[in-house]
């Protein structure tokens, strides 16, 4: 049997975009054992996924540490993989290529790999895009890493709604992101929930542990589930019956558009949206160079455009 080992690290919304790469490594390795290297935060995601046999986690521990290092090489060099694609495309994962696994077929950034063209730097490239050159570099045919279909993830979470008394249509307002990146955030989600509340829609807010106090400030529901906040799969079950999805460049808004939910994402000038990967056709994106100046007209507006072609 091949042994394939595929590297993804994180962070959430880059988790969700490999899922069509995944598949392809699965169809051009149907009887191939497929491994996932990622870290504790994404081994559940990993361990649903239907395109993986096994999760193997990486503590990513301080590269001082020799000791965890060592264990990491010899928990790797054991698997004898015939084949390693590298999704992650980092300083530490290329270094995995030279210290690790430099006997075995490597797909991605490190030296030597097949595609130099990704080299200089591999985060300057469309994030889906730079999957699919990574795998037709690699040889495989390319059907559904431009295509992510996380439909799997979505848990049946109408008892949750009941339990909020939420019902159809509802939108989904996803006013936070990482705690590290607040610049990410547009501060007016609470004025265009009143608005959509206003034309008859039941607002749904879905905060991560970190942003539960935030969210209890918004007009509509929030939605904590028994745990006091919603886990990967029942997030995915919210946004996957929502009629639209408003977010800002973060993972929820990422899993959302590629669950082919109507919606729309905020950015300011921290990145572009097209290197984010985040654009479909059923999602469209809001570019700014302050979020804070982005008025609630001009977001009401593009939800309206959107809502009448869905």
């Amino acid at each position: 049997m091949r042994r394939i080992l595929v590297i993804k690290h994180g962070a959430f919304g880059d988790v969700v975009q490999c899922d069509g790469a995944l598949r392809d490594i699965r169809l051009d390795a149907a009887d191939a054992e497929i491994s996932v290297l990622t870290t504790p935060a994404f081994q559940r995601i990993f361990k649903r996924c239907p395109h993986v046999d096994r999760v193997i986690i990486d503590p990513r521990a301080p590269r001082w540490r020799l000791d965890l290092m060592h264990g990491l090489r010899s928990v790797l060099r054991a698997e004898k993989f015939d084949m390693v694609f590298d999704l992650q495309n980092s300083a530490r994962t290329s270094s995995y290529f030279k210290w690790f696994l430099n006997d075995v077929k490597w797909s991605g950034t490190a030296p030597g790999c097949s595609h130099p063209h990704l080299a200089p730097c591999p985060k300057d490239i469309h994030a889906i895009e730079r999957m699919a050159d990574q795998l037709k570099d690699a040889g495989l045919t390319v059907h559904h890493t431009r295509n992510p279909d996380l439909s799997w993830m979505a848990d049946d979470v109408q008892p949750i709604l009941a339990d909020a008394a939420v019902s159809r249509p509802y939108v989904v307002l996803i006013a936070g992101s990482s705690q590290r990146h607040p610049q990410k955030r547009w501060p007016h989600y609470a004025q265009l929930a009143s608005r959509l509340i206003d034309q008859g829609y039941h607002i749904v807010t879905v905060p991560g542990p970190d942003e539960l106090a935030t969210a209890d400030a918004m007009p509509g529901k929030v939605l904590k589930g028994p745990r006091g906040y919603l886990n990967w799969f029942e997030l995915a079950g919210v946004l996957q019956g929502a009629a639209f999805a408003v977010g800002n460049d973060t993972g929820p808004s990422h899993l959302a558009s590629h669950l082919g939910v109507p919606g729309l994402a905020l950015f300011g000038p921290h990145t572009t949206a097209e290197r984010t990967g985040i654009k479909r056709p059923n999602f469209g994106v809001i570019e700014v160079g302050d979020l804070s100046e982005l008025p609630v007209d001009r977001v009401m507006s593009a939800i309206q455009k959107r809502l009448s072609r869905a």
